[in-house]
């Protein structure tokens, strides 16, 4: 029994020695996240998505965001580096592969089809299927996380670099890489801006935590970024000026922006924030146990459907729900000409798309 009680205690100090000391690929900072409101007020439970029709990938996952080619077929990334097009009823079909990991999709005035690719950089794909890189670097630095975009009418591209710490292709996943940005929150994240004229690319904005989703306003005065770290939604003036919050304190992680075209936005919530890590927001050293635990202990999304459509002063107008989760770890939304919406995720095996009168 002693014998048994010595190496119970030496497994026990050994286990706390490694919570508390084995390395990490983090360097968390100290921050105070701010108050979750929960599901209540303009966020308030419903079942708006609850009538979801669904286009299947043919075995694909995850389509992280969609758009509306010229041809009139919906076009969506996976994330196996495929690009699928889809009439609304299906069956979904591959175009191209961009041997990367396509995240935000978009149409140029030019029929061009513009892609963020986290692992290879912003890139163009033509009416063909041909693939160009635009731009992988900026300023001497490495574009490591490239996420969403949207083009001006003049051609200029805008788009996100998440993060400047943690590279997607070498952490071999958008996941694993988002989830080490997140938990480190060292706000590294930025926004950029391609001049296709010129070919030159530079920085808009910087200090944003795992910078995200990114819209033009109609009138194109404004960019609207949304800060997933952040819980919230900036306006940055189309000159680079100072931006501002204008839509903070939202109840989960949001993902891509769109604008709609009624001019409106929309918004994905991946997943509700989760208590536990904004509880250690202000302890680093306790965020760094965290990553030392096994995969299964440490934090997940909740699987729990969750749109938001915003006008340009971030005001909330409406809120799409699935509280059952069937369609979860909803991106965000783009709409048809009839005015159907056309619902992505970052995991399913499927593209929502919502009826009208929904």
């Amino acid at each position: 029994m002693r014998a048994l009680a010595k190496f119970i205690g030496l497994i026990l100090i050994l286990g706390g020695a490694y919570l508390c000391f084995w390395p990490v690929s983090v360097d968390p900072v100290a921050w105070e996240a701010p108050e979750n409101p929960g599901y209540v007020g303009d966020f308030a439970p419903n079942d708006g998505l609850a009538g979801l029709r669904f286009v299947d990938l043919q075995g694909r996952k995850g389509p992280e965001d969609a758009d509306i080619g010229p041809d009139g077929l919906i076009y969506m990334a996976t994330h196996d580096g495929e690009i699928l097009r889809s009439t609304v009823d299906g069956p979904a079909e591959v175009w191209v592969n961009t041997g990367g990991r396509p995240l935000g999709i978009e149409f140029g005035p030019d029929g061009v089809l513009y892609v963020a690719d986290a692992f290879r950089g912003l890139m163009a794909v033509s009416a063909d299927g041909q693939l160009r890189l635009l731009t992988d670097q900026v300023d001497g630095t490495p574009i490591l996380y490239p996420n969403d975009l949207d083009i001006a009418s003049d051609g200029r591209i805008y788009f996100t670099d998440s993060s400047m710490r943690f590279s997607a292709a070498a952490e071999g996943s958008t996941l694993a890489a988002s989830v080490l940005d997140l938990v480190e929150h060292s706000a590294t994240g930025r926004v950029l801006r391609f001049d296709p004229a010129s070919g030159g690319t530079e920085v808009l904005a910087t200090g944003l935590s795992f910078a995200n989703g990114l819209a033009l306003t109609e009138d194109e005065s404004a960019i609207l970024v949304l800060e997933t770290g952040g819980y919230r939604m900036w306006r940055y003036p189309i000159d680079g000026g100072a931006g501002e919050v204008i839509l903070q304190d939202l109840p989960g992680f949001p993902d891509n922006l769109n604008r709609l075209n009624d001019g409106s936005f929309a918004m994905g919530l991946v997943s509700p924030r989760n208590a536990i890590m904004d509880r250690l927001s202000g302890s680093p050293f306790l965020r760094r146990m965290v990553m030392r635990l096994p995969d299964a202990m440490k934090p997940a999304p909740t699987r729990y459907g969750f749109l938001i459509r915003t006008d340009s002063s971030g005001a909330v107008l409406q809120t799409l729900q699935d509280p059952t989760g069937a369609y979860a770890l909803i991106t965000g939304a783009v709409d048809l000409p009839d005015g159907r919406f056309v619902v992505t995720s970052l995991t399913e095996p499927r593209l929502g798309i919502l009826p009208l009168g929904q």
